[in-house]
């Protein structure tokens, strides 16, 4: 079930509640539009998921099991990992076809979830082009529709190679191919019917070519989030917006030619190799960039601790361990020693599980009150919170040792035939595993709290956070059409704390205050006053 656990973890978990969910919902909101761009192609793309995760689930029940090649696929044995199984029904025998065989149906479920972003691709990026409302200038979008334009265009350019390689693999399952299945292959000691000049290289390229942006798919509608409740609650503008802004463009064409970093144990030649290693290194400055203007955006700040902003402030450092520990992992020389150990696994998850899902956290609820009129308990809140934060730590921090100790993710026992890592290592899995299921069991408190708050949450106003970007001018929940009236961008998303102003808030969405001209003879002395002279500007 590893390739199930991964492959639904990230096409049809986070992709679908981070760009898919959060985007469809706030992005129109905060550019003033009444509603998506292609409302029939959204939900064109949400028929298309469904399909795909239906698929995706029933493969499961088929004989067989599942798909058996890990959620990146690999061939050949994506390619041999099952054959057609003897079923019998209704007293007849039979051969289950290699079309509907688990590996198979995660090939079909998948071309579907890949047309499905596809199409929402498109529509987000011409709904943020065509509809933003009067005003919104590029420099005064929100921060999170930013990141949700780029990964747009990662979906766009980065999906259609991975679908055609999707293709192209189940022809050489069903249709006698051999596009990735390479001469010679011997399959339990026989030759394999279906080798031939095919190159298992070019689908690890054509996956990872995909695989490395996906990556950022997965991250930057977090950081979008995070950006909201980190200004929001330290009562600040984000410190360097422009610059990170700019950092997001870069990091979003950087993450389109660092994909064979995954790939450095296929034996790749020097150069190529030292390429690889330069642009992942070089990736990582506008990332840096962007989580130390977070950070700096708390300094001198009012900050207020309140839900959203417990999950943002723990989102920071947690995503910074996830990020500095794949440095090692850009060049080579250890990536040789640490490529396929649970190390990987830690520094993966340290960047997905409290990366993408604390942010989910935030985002879920500094939104919960626009979508709902009402608010989730804080008490409960911190009651999830707690030990969340503390169980993720305990569930990945210890890979970390076992990886560098050596063990190693693909074995079925881990490497307990190993002396040295069973004696030393292995008695991690047992407090990993403890720590999963408490972990669990610690999201009780939120799903009460999520659906109970839509009942009998505290009523709030339309904007109970006091923010300034234009979602919190629409009534809440949002009526259809999104707004009462049209609304009119007149500043930036962040106008926090601004000197003079009456409020330490002032929303996109409201006038600025017209400045009347005084005579000069109204403010002097009456014996200072000047024959003839015309109004002060």
């Amino acid at each position: 079930l590893g390739a199930m656990h991964g492959t639904i973890m990230v096409f049809f978990g986070i992709v679908p509640i981070g760009f898919a969910a959060f985007g469809n919902y706030v992005m129109p909101l905060q550019i003033g539009a009444p509603d998506m761009a292609f409302p029939r192609l959204n939900m064109g793309s949400v028929i298309l998921f469904f399909i795909s995760a239906f698929i995706m689930v029933i493969s499961l029940f088929v004989p067989g099991g599942a798909a058996k090649s890990g959620w990146t696929s690999y061939s050949p044995l994506s390619i041999i990992s099952d054959q057609p199984q003897q079923v019998t029904m209704f007293g007849h025998h039979f051969l289950w076809p290699m079309a509907l065989t688990g590996q198979s149906m995660w090939i079909i479920g998948l071309a579907f979830n890949i047309t499905s972003s596809l199409l929402s691709s498109v529509n987000f990026i011409t709904t943020i082009v065509q509809l933003r409302t009067k005003g919104l200038a590029w420099m005064r979008m929100p921060f999170f529709v930013w990141t949700q334009f780029v990964t747009a265009f990662l979906l766009l350019l980065a999906f259609p190679p991975l679908e055609a390689a999707a293709f192209m693999q189940l022809m050489d399952r069903v249709g006698g191919s051999s596009l990735f299945s390479p001469a010679g292959l011997v399959v339990g000691g026989s030759p394999w019917h279906g080798s031939g000049g095919g190159t298992p290289l070019l689908w690890q390229h054509l996956f990872w070519f995909l695989g490395h942006p996906e990556v950022y798919v997965l991250i930057l509608p977090g950081l979008g989030i995070i950006a909201e409740v980190v200004s929001n609650n330290a009562r600040k503008p984000l410190w360097g917006y422009k610059q990170m802004v700019y950092g997001l463009l870069v990091l979003g064409f950087l993450s389109m030619i660092v994909w064979a970093h995954h790939m450095y144990l296929t034996g790749m030649g020097t150069a190529v190799s030292a390429f690889f290693q330069l642009t992942t290194i070089i990736i990582s400055v506008p990332t840096i960039l962007v989580l130390s203007s977070l950070i700096i955006s708390l300094w001198g700040g009012a900050i207020r601790f309140t839900a959203p902003m417990l999950w943002a402030t723990a989102f920071l450092p947690l995503f910074g361990i996830g990020g500095l520990t794949g440095i090692p992992l850009a060049f080579n020389a250890p990536d040789t020693f640490l490529h396929d150990s649970y190390y990987i696994i830690a520094h993966f998850h340290y960047v997905i599980a409290p990366g993408t899902i604390f942010a989910f956290f935030a985002g879920i609820t500094y939104w919960y009150p626009k979508a709902t009129g009402r608010m989730m308990s804080e008490f409960w809140n911190k009651v999830h919170f707690w030990p969340t934060m503390i169980l993720m730590n305990c569930i990945f921090f210890p890979m970390f040792l076992q990886g560098m100790a050596g063990m190693h993710r693909r074995m079925y026992d881990g490497g307990a035939t190993y002396d040295m890592l069973n004696k030393n290592i292995l008695h991690w899995n047992v407090f990993i595993s403890e720590s999963a299921w408490l972990l669990g069991l610690a999201q009780i408190p939120f799903i009460l709290n999520f659906c109970l708050a839509w009942k009998y949450g505290r009523k709030v106003s339309d904007n109970p956070w006091e923010a300034t970007t234009l979602e919190w001018s629409a009534p809440s929940p949002p009526p259809h059409g999104n707004f009462a009236h049209p609304v009119v961008a007149y500043r930036g998303p962040y106008e926090y704390s601004v000197p003079e102003a009456a409020n330490d808030f002032t929303p996109q969405a409201e006038p600025p205050t017209s400045t009347k001209k005084i005579p000069l003879t109204d403010i002097l002395p009456e014996n200072k006053r000047i024959i003839g002279l015309g109004p002060l500007s």
